[in-house]
């Protein structure tokens, strides 16, 4: 079994890297990256010591129509899962341009490649395609209309569009998955949880926006990577939305952090709300249930690993997060 990942050094990327190739000893990956600020070549060192012969990496960019004919003139792919993307919204809001390249460009090139396999494909999205809704408002399913709010978005719901246009019009097999706020390990120290862990093992304030009530929907990477497994072996080419039904308000995130470090709140820098700054993302995943997948890594346990992780891996994070800040 042969799997293509775009975009597998990042976060979720070389999560599910990882998970695949330890859960199938049939598995070969190819990972293709540009190698962008937030993903690291670093994320699967340990998996080039681990899988030899299985696992193997091409440094290209997805938006380079040169770089993907050649991966895909090399050999065919049973499964193509696209991680490839620019991710953070306050990055889109000052320059759109890299996410219009990444998100929109790049998936238009992959898909334009795939036009001649018949390979599987899935495609990464996000729940903020969806826009925003109240804090009584009913969870977004996947018949929900897009409503996207900043570059970022727009630019992932412009891509899902285009997924459904080749899978419509040339019979390419493309599933698009649509999922909740992700934490774990390997996650850029830019994010909220791993930024503010991060500031308290250094014992610095966690910058919070206002008063932090806007609401979201975690996942552990980690329940992700099995629901995208279930998805890609199992599903039918359609969308589906993953989460967990777990909703915090990033206050919440905020009080469960300062308690593990023994912080009060006189460690809370309270800082403006950016632009496109949605109020609360929650999806109704009941379809993705009828597959037979659900979250089975519950909250407090999870964040107490990712803490644990973020403070036994300080070697990772550091450099990252100097680099940010600069």
């Amino acid at each position: 079994m042969k799997l293509l990942v775009t975009g597998g050094s990042g976060f979720i990327g070389s999560n599910f890297i990882r998970y695949m190739l330890e859960k199938h000893e049939n598995l070969s990956v190819l990972n293709v990256d540009k190698l962008t600020y937030a993903a690291l070549g670093d994320n699967l060192k340990d998996v080039k010591i681990r899988y030899p012969g299985r696992y193997s990496f091409f440094h290209g960019d997805i938006s380079d129509d040169s770089k993907m004919y050649m991966v895909f003139g090399k050999e065919d792919f049973d499964y193509v899962v696209n991680f490839a993307a620019e991710s953070h919204v306050d990055n889109s809001i000052l320059d759109p341009s890299n996410f219009i390249d990444s998100n929109i460009k790049g998936i238009v090139n992959l898909l334009e490649n795939l036009n001649d396999s018949n390979s599987r494909f899935l495609q990464v999205s996000t729940d903020e395609v969806y826009g925003s809704i109240g804090k009584d408002g009913k969870s977004w399913t996947e018949d929900n209309p897009l409503d996207p709010r900043s570059p970022y978005s727009i630019s992932k719901g412009a891509a899902d569009f285009f997924v459904r246009y080749y899978k419509d019009n040339y019979n390419i097999d493309a599933i698009i998955t649509r999922c909740c706020n992700n934490y774990g390990p390997f996650q850029h120290p830019e994010k909220l949880i791993p930024r503010f862990i991060t500031n308290l093992i250094d014992n610095k304030k966690v910058p919070l926006m206002g008063e932090g009530e806007n609401i979201r929907e975690w996942i552990h990477v980690l329940d992700h990577c099995t629901a995208l497994e279930k998805v890609l072996l199992n599903g039918e080419p359609e969308i589906y939305n993953i989460g967990t039904g777990i909703e915090k308000t990033n206050r919440e995130i905020t009080d469960i952090l300062l308690n593990h470090f023994g912080f009060g709140e006189d460690m809370i820098e309270r800082i403006d709300h950016r632009k496109a700054h949605d109020f609360r993302y929650s999806v109704d995943f009941n379809k993705i249930k009828e597959l037979g997948w659900k979250p089975l890594i519950n909250f407090n346990s999870g964040i107490e690993s990712t803490i644990e992780w973020y403070k036994n891996n300080e070697e990772w994070w550091r450099p990252l997060k100097e680099s940010s800040e600069k």
